[in-house]
């Protein structure tokens, strides 16, 4: 049996043997815990069945705990120096295929067709780089690719803005985004010292479950998400204020936004962090008529 690659041991030799050091730009950390790389894949609930994509593999310590448990993985690494070290370090395994390429620019459905198909259970897992964790996930979401959801390691606070509930200062336009596409937990804490090199911050696993249908109808999904932006802009304003500084020509139809709130249900006094995701289903679709 050769070793795992989450061993700070081996971890190390790996990275000593290729010279490799790490790109701060590229948000690189590379867990050194096996027994945490399980739990990931655990919770993604992952099968002979199943299919992982994996976004930044790094010297593959989780790719290898999914190739061990998955039919088959696709991993996107973006540094190009990594490509050769992951040829190694995985070539024990014949199911994991490595795509050099940026997940933000990749045509993901298309590669999913090709080397996924006929695989009916597809999850995403990763360790996902720090300086561009809403990007990706963002974009998974809204391609409405074909999968089960997204088992995630990202920072701590970020996993506390997704899961985070109307109410609390952590809610915000982000949490309803993912919240939108997904029920959202986080269900792992993870402390820094699992990662070479350790990062400022602690880090959480974050598990994303697709929904079958939003939690609400809107007339209009990018309408709806411009209402939510508008709505957190500054956290200490009222929403008809943030409404009206916001929404373009907004100052101008103060009265159609107030007469929007008014038939929504909404107090124009009250602050966007308070406003449920129902809520402000139904006040975007009564400010529709008046900004289209």
């Amino acid at each position: 049996m050769h070793k795992d690659i989450a061993t700070p041991v081996r971890t190390r030799q790996i990275l000593d043997k290729y010279g490799f050091s790490f790109k701060k730009s590229l948000g690189q950390n590379f867990l050194i815990d096996t027994n945490i790389l399980n739990r990931i894949v655990d919770h993604a609930n992952i099968t002979e069945a199943s299919a992982a994509i994996e976004v930044g593999p790094g010297i593959g310590a989780l790719t290898e705990q999914l190739a061990k448990r998955s039919k088959q993985v696709m991993a996107f690494e973006i540094d190009q120096r990594l490509l050769p070290i992951l040829e190694d370090t995985l070539s024990p395994y014949d199911n994991v295929k490595v795509i050099h390429q940026d997940i933000l620019k990749a045509d993901v459905q298309k590669y999913i067709d090709e080397e996924l198909a006929g695989i009916e259970d597809i999850m995403v897992v990763a360790n996902l780089p720090y300086y561009v964790t809403t990007p990706i996930l963002m974009k998974l979401l809204e391609e409405r690719l074909p999968i089960r959801g997204i088992v995630g390691m990202l920072q701590k606070e970020v996993a506390d803005r997704i899961s985070a509930r109307p109410g609390t200062k952590e809610y915000g336009s982000l949490s309803i985004a993912i919240q939108y596409y997904t029920k959202a937990e986080t269900v792992m804490i993870v402390p820094k010292t699992v990662f070479i090199p350790q990062p400022n911050v602690d880090s959480a696993v974050i598990r994303l479950t697709i929904l079958d249908e939003p939690p609400v109808k809107v007339i209009d999904e990018d309408f709806f998400f411009q209402v939510t932006r508008a709505s957190f802009a500054q956290r200490r304003k009222t929403i008809l204020n943030n409404l009206t500084s916001q929404l373009p020509d907004g100052k101008q139809k103060k009265a159609e936004i107030q007469s929007a709130l008014s038939e929504a249900g909404i107090e124009e006094s009250r602050r966007g962090e308070t406003l449920s995701i129902e809520e402000f289903g139904r006040l975007s679709d009564a400010l529709y008529p008046n900004f289209h």
